[in-house]
């Protein structure tokens, strides 16, 4: 038997609301029913988890092809593929998951829901320092002596000074300096200097980081073709 389901929370077409959209097999329609009220018990905000079709028996040919039609996604519970299946579902680019545990089909799927929404994405600090001394070395330009308190600085790598009003200079490092040498990496510990061409306001205690900027995260979650099996 294989019927098909309207969305489990959100108004179809609500603005602003992405949809993970399912298909589901299941052993026997007893399981089918449980594993149903599960996955409609899910509340992500932003997110609409909806199965657009479920049924009973092995995952065949036809549930791949209505998978197209939603996420791509199948959800799999005490059941298996049908024989030479493998091949059309790494084709079509469906990802196929099976469980033998309900509250692991469940916290998968809020993950995947959860991973549908973009986050806010941070910048990943590599090393901090403390400004110690400065050197002038032209009308707009210096160098900041730093005490290397964490991690470490790197050539060619993001920095920000950060004084107490918040950060106030951006740029990259474009020569790191150890003991009056030319350096590509500067660690804890260490004194270094970094050169400013630009900016002159910088002043002793202002700290300076050191980091990898951000990568936006889009928010689009993407089947991975091929079959998984998280068995418990």
């Amino acid at each position: 038997m294989t019927r098909k389901k309207g969305p489990a929370h959100s108004p179809a077409g609500e603005p602003g609301i992405k949809k993970l959209e399912i298909v589901l097999k299941c052993d026997v329609s007893g399981t089918e029913e449980a594993v149903h009220s599960s996955i409609n018990a899910l509340e992500v905000p932003g997110v609409e988890v909806k199965i657009i079709q479920s049924g009973v028996g092995n995952i065949t040919k036809s549930d791949v092809l209505m998978a197209l039609t939603g996420s791509r996604l199948v959800i799999g519970f005490n059941v298996d593929i049908t024989p030479k299946l493998q091949q059309e579902i790494k084709e079509h680019g469906v990802e196929v998951r099976l469980y033998d545990t309900i509250y692991v089909i469940t916290e998968d799927l809020k993950k995947l829901a959860e991973s549908q929404i973009a986050k806010e994405a941070q910048d990943k600090i590599t090393g901090k320092a403390k400004i110690i001394a400065i050197y002038k070395v032209s009308s707009k330009g210096i160098i900041i002596g730093c005490e290397v308190l964490q991690g470490k600085f790197e050539l060619g790598k993001h920095f920000r000074v950060i004084t107490a009003m918040g950060p106030a200079y951006f740029g990259k490092i474009t020569s790191l300096q150890v003991e009056n040498k030319n350096v590509k990496i500067g660690k804890k510990g260490q004194q270094i200097g970094i050169k400013i061409s630009n900016w002159n306001k910088a002043q002793k205690d202002d700290l300076v980081e050191c980091y990898e900027p951000a990568q936006p995260s889009t928010g689009n979650w993407k089947p991975r073709p091929g079959v998984v099996r998280s068995r418990s």
